[in-house]
Protein backbone atom coordinates (compact mmCIF):
# COMPACT_ATOMS: atom_id res chain seq x y z
CA UNK A 1 0.00 0.00 0.00
CA UNK A 2 1.78 3.57 -0.48
CA UNK A 3 1.55 6.61 1.53
CA UNK A 4 -1.23 8.27 0.02
CA UNK A 5 -3.56 5.75 -0.01
CA UNK A 6 -2.45 4.74 3.50
CA UNK A 7 -3.35 7.84 4.70
CA UNK A 8 -6.90 7.88 2.53
CA UNK A 9 -7.49 4.11 4.42
CA UNK A 10 -6.91 6.10 7.72
CA UNK A 11 -9.18 8.79 7.10
CA UNK A 12 -12.13 6.75 5.78
CA UNK A 13 -11.61 3.81 9.13
CA UNK A 14 -11.67 7.47 11.62
CA UNK A 15 -14.71 8.65 9.91
CA UNK A 16 -17.01 5.26 10.93
CA UNK A 17 -18.70 5.74 13.63
CA UNK A 18 -17.74 2.57 14.80
CA UNK A 19 -14.31 3.33 15.20
CA UNK A 20 -14.48 6.81 15.63
CA UNK A 21 -13.52 6.06 19.76
CA UNK A 22 -10.86 4.00 19.02
CA UNK A 23 -7.34 5.02 19.49
CA UNK A 24 -5.73 6.49 16.28
CA UNK A 25 -3.10 3.65 16.13
CA UNK A 26 -5.92 0.80 16.45
CA UNK A 27 -7.67 2.15 13.71
CA UNK A 28 -4.40 2.20 11.82
CA UNK A 29 -3.63 -1.20 11.81
CA UNK A 30 -7.70 -1.43 10.98
CA UNK A 31 -6.91 0.29 7.56
CA UNK A 32 -3.52 -1.51 7.04
CA UNK A 33 -5.25 -4.41 7.00
CA UNK A 34 -8.53 -3.19 4.92
CA UNK A 35 -8.84 -4.01 0.79
CA UNK A 36 -9.92 -1.39 -1.28
CA UNK A 37 -12.98 -2.19 -3.46
CA UNK A 38 -14.31 -0.23 -6.81
CA UNK A 39 -17.86 -0.94 -7.84
CA UNK A 40 -19.32 0.15 -10.77
CA UNK A 41 -23.22 1.71 -10.57
CA UNK A 42 -25.86 -1.66 -10.79
CA UNK A 43 -22.73 -3.93 -9.84
CA UNK A 44 -24.29 -6.47 -6.69
CA UNK A 45 -21.38 -5.76 -4.41
CA UNK A 46 -22.96 -9.47 -3.05
CA UNK A 47 -26.36 -11.34 -2.72
CA UNK A 48 -28.53 -13.37 -0.01
CA UNK A 49 -26.83 -16.10 1.35
CA UNK A 50 -23.68 -15.48 0.21
CA UNK A 51 -20.38 -16.32 2.57
CA UNK A 52 -20.67 -13.26 5.70
CA UNK A 53 -16.76 -12.97 5.06
CA UNK A 54 -16.14 -9.55 5.55
CA UNK A 55 -16.62 -5.86 6.57
CA UNK A 56 -17.15 -3.20 4.08
CA UNK A 57 -16.67 0.08 4.69
CA UNK A 58 -18.47 3.00 2.21
CA UNK A 59 -15.90 5.77 0.70
CA UNK A 60 -17.82 6.96 -1.63
CA UNK A 61 -21.23 6.77 -3.76
CA UNK A 62 -23.80 4.83 -2.56
CA UNK A 63 -25.27 1.07 -2.20
CA UNK A 64 -28.70 0.21 -1.76
CA UNK A 65 -29.65 -2.87 0.49
CA UNK A 66 -32.13 -4.90 -0.62
CA UNK A 67 -34.22 -8.51 0.20
CA UNK A 68 -35.53 -10.40 -3.04
CA UNK A 69 -38.51 -12.77 -2.39
CA UNK A 70 -39.20 -16.07 -3.93
CA UNK A 71 -41.08 -14.51 -6.82
CA UNK A 72 -38.87 -11.81 -7.33
CA UNK A 73 -40.16 -9.04 -6.04
CA UNK A 74 -37.64 -6.86 -4.01
CA UNK A 75 -37.79 -4.82 -0.94
CA UNK A 76 -35.30 -1.69 -0.91
CA UNK A 77 -34.16 -2.26 3.17
CA UNK A 78 -32.17 1.10 3.44
CA UNK A 79 -29.46 3.32 1.57
CA UNK A 80 -25.75 3.48 2.53
CA UNK A 81 -23.45 6.44 2.29
CA UNK A 82 -20.02 7.47 3.18
CA UNK A 83 -19.37 6.36 6.11
CA UNK A 84 -21.69 4.18 6.74
CA UNK A 85 -20.66 0.29 6.82
CA UNK A 86 -21.96 -3.27 5.61
CA UNK A 87 -21.63 -6.62 7.09
CA UNK A 88 -21.53 -5.71 11.03
CA UNK A 89 -23.32 -9.52 11.74
CA UNK A 90 -21.20 -11.40 9.46
CA UNK A 91 -17.90 -9.97 11.97
CA UNK A 92 -19.45 -11.62 14.64
CA UNK A 93 -21.60 -14.92 13.95
CA UNK A 94 -19.51 -15.67 9.99
CA UNK A 95 -23.34 -16.63 8.97
CA UNK A 96 -24.06 -16.10 5.55
CA UNK A 97 -25.45 -12.77 4.18
CA UNK A 98 -28.90 -12.01 4.66
CA UNK A 99 -29.64 -9.40 2.38
CA UNK A 100 -28.23 -8.17 -1.03
CA UNK A 101 -26.67 -5.38 -1.94
CA UNK A 102 -26.22 -3.36 -5.27
CA UNK A 103 -24.38 -0.27 -5.69
CA UNK A 104 -26.52 2.43 -6.85
CA UNK A 105 -23.53 5.17 -7.78
CA UNK A 106 -20.06 4.09 -8.79
CA UNK A 107 -18.33 3.85 -5.22
CA UNK A 108 -14.97 2.86 -3.66
CA UNK A 109 -14.80 1.05 -0.26
CA UNK A 110 -12.36 -0.90 1.76
CA UNK A 111 -13.02 -4.34 2.97
CA UNK A 112 -12.54 -6.08 6.21
CA UNK A 113 -12.01 -9.94 6.29
CA UNK A 114 -13.73 -11.28 9.47
CA UNK A 115 -10.33 -12.98 9.29
CA UNK A 116 -8.26 -10.09 9.92
CA UNK A 117 -10.86 -8.39 11.89
CA UNK A 118 -10.71 -11.43 14.56
CA UNK A 119 -7.01 -11.18 14.76
CA UNK A 120 -7.10 -7.82 15.54
CA UNK A 121 -9.70 -8.27 18.27
CA UNK A 122 -7.48 -10.83 20.10
CA UNK A 123 -5.09 -8.04 19.99
CA UNK A 124 -7.31 -5.30 20.83
CA UNK A 125 -10.53 -6.21 22.53
CA UNK A 126 -12.18 -2.92 22.38
CA UNK A 127 -13.22 -3.05 19.41
CA UNK A 128 -15.57 -5.31 19.82
CA UNK A 129 -17.16 -3.12 21.95
CA UNK A 130 -17.62 -0.74 18.83
CA UNK A 131 -19.01 -3.36 16.98
CA UNK A 132 -21.24 -4.29 19.42
CA UNK A 133 -22.79 -0.44 19.78
CA UNK A 134 -22.86 -0.52 16.17
CA UNK A 135 -25.32 -3.67 16.09
CA UNK A 136 -27.44 -1.97 18.52
CA UNK A 137 -28.11 1.04 16.11
CA UNK A 138 -28.78 -1.16 13.45
CA UNK A 139 -31.69 -3.27 15.54
CA UNK A 140 -33.02 0.33 16.41
CA UNK A 141 -33.12 1.11 12.86
CA UNK A 142 -34.97 -1.91 12.21
CA UNK A 143 -37.42 -1.99 15.03
CA UNK A 144 -38.33 1.86 14.06
CA UNK A 145 -39.00 0.39 10.61
CA UNK A 146 -41.30 -2.26 11.64
CA UNK A 147 -42.75 0.35 13.92
CA UNK A 148 -43.68 3.06 11.18
CA UNK A 149 -45.29 0.32 9.22
CA UNK A 150 -47.90 -0.57 11.74
CA UNK A 151 -48.12 3.37 12.90
CA UNK A 152 -47.75 5.55 10.26
CA UNK A 153 -49.74 5.46 6.62
CA UNK A 154 -48.21 5.26 3.17
CA UNK A 155 -47.76 9.24 2.94
CA UNK A 156 -46.50 9.61 6.43
CA UNK A 157 -43.74 6.14 5.29
CA UNK A 158 -43.00 8.28 2.11
CA UNK A 159 -42.44 11.37 4.11
CA UNK A 160 -39.86 9.79 6.67
CA UNK A 161 -37.83 7.37 4.11
CA UNK A 162 -37.38 10.61 2.32
CA UNK A 163 -36.09 12.38 5.66
CA UNK A 164 -33.96 9.67 6.22
CA UNK A 165 -32.34 9.77 2.72
CA UNK A 166 -31.70 13.66 3.06
CA UNK A 167 -29.39 12.89 5.97
CA UNK A 168 -28.49 15.09 8.74
CA UNK A 169 -28.32 18.69 7.11
CA UNK A 170 -29.17 22.40 7.43
CA UNK A 171 -29.11 23.01 3.64
CA UNK A 172 -32.40 24.78 2.19
CA UNK A 173 -32.66 22.24 -0.56
CA UNK A 174 -31.52 18.31 -0.30
CA UNK A 175 -31.43 16.22 -3.48
CA UNK A 176 -32.33 12.30 -3.45
CA UNK A 177 -30.49 10.28 -5.98
CA UNK A 178 -33.28 7.58 -5.53
CA UNK A 179 -35.87 7.07 -8.11
CA UNK A 180 -39.76 6.90 -7.31
CA UNK A 181 -39.26 2.66 -8.09
CA UNK A 182 -36.47 2.46 -5.37
CA UNK A 183 -38.47 5.18 -2.67
CA UNK A 184 -41.86 2.50 -3.30
CA UNK A 185 -39.71 -0.22 -2.22
CA UNK A 186 -37.91 1.61 1.02
CA UNK A 187 -41.28 2.89 1.85
CA UNK A 188 -43.12 -0.34 1.35
CA UNK A 189 -46.14 0.67 -0.77
CA UNK A 190 -47.12 0.14 -4.64
CA UNK A 191 -45.07 2.50 -7.13
CA UNK A 192 -48.70 4.35 -8.14
CA UNK A 193 -49.18 4.76 -4.22
CA UNK A 194 -46.10 6.69 -3.58
CA UNK A 195 -46.25 9.05 -6.77
CA UNK A 196 -49.44 9.90 -5.45
CA UNK A 197 -47.95 11.14 -2.36
CA UNK A 198 -44.94 12.39 -4.41
CA UNK A 199 -47.63 14.51 -6.04
CA UNK A 200 -49.23 15.75 -2.74
CA UNK A 201 -46.18 16.68 -1.49
CA UNK A 202 -45.08 18.40 -4.55
CA UNK A 203 -48.58 20.20 -4.72
CA UNK A 204 -47.47 21.43 -1.13
CA UNK A 205 -44.53 23.40 -2.15
CA UNK A 206 -42.55 20.63 -0.37
CA UNK A 207 -40.30 18.89 -3.30
CA UNK A 208 -39.98 18.69 -6.60
CA UNK A 209 -38.93 15.77 -9.40
CA UNK A 210 -35.87 15.99 -11.42
CA UNK A 211 -36.04 13.10 -13.55
CA UNK A 212 -34.73 10.45 -11.13
CA UNK A 213 -34.11 12.53 -8.50
CA UNK A 214 -36.04 14.12 -5.72
CA UNK A 215 -35.18 17.97 -4.48
CA UNK A 216 -37.08 18.51 -1.09
CA UNK A 217 -37.50 21.75 -0.67
CA UNK A 218 -39.11 22.30 2.92
CA UNK A 219 -37.62 18.94 4.61
CA UNK A 220 -39.53 20.56 7.73
CA UNK A 221 -43.41 19.52 6.88
CA UNK A 222 -41.53 16.50 5.47
CA UNK A 223 -40.34 15.58 9.01
CA UNK A 224 -43.90 17.06 10.68
CA UNK A 225 -45.79 14.79 8.01
CA UNK A 226 -44.06 11.56 8.86
CA UNK A 227 -44.42 12.95 13.07
CA UNK A 228 -40.91 13.07 13.59
CA UNK A 229 -39.87 15.70 16.17
CA UNK A 230 -36.52 17.64 17.24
Amino acid sequence: MDRQGGTDFDDAIANVEMFTDLDPEVRRRIAAAAVPRTYRKGQLLFVEDDPGESLIVVRSGAVAVFRTSSSGERALLHVVRPPGVLGEVALLDGAPRSASVEAIERCSALALSRTAFLELVHANPRILDSVLNSLGSLIRRLTEQNTDHVFLDLAGRVAKTLVRLAGDTAAPMVTVELNQSQLAEMAGGSRQSVNQAIGTFAGRGWLRTEGRRIVITDIGALRRRAGMTG
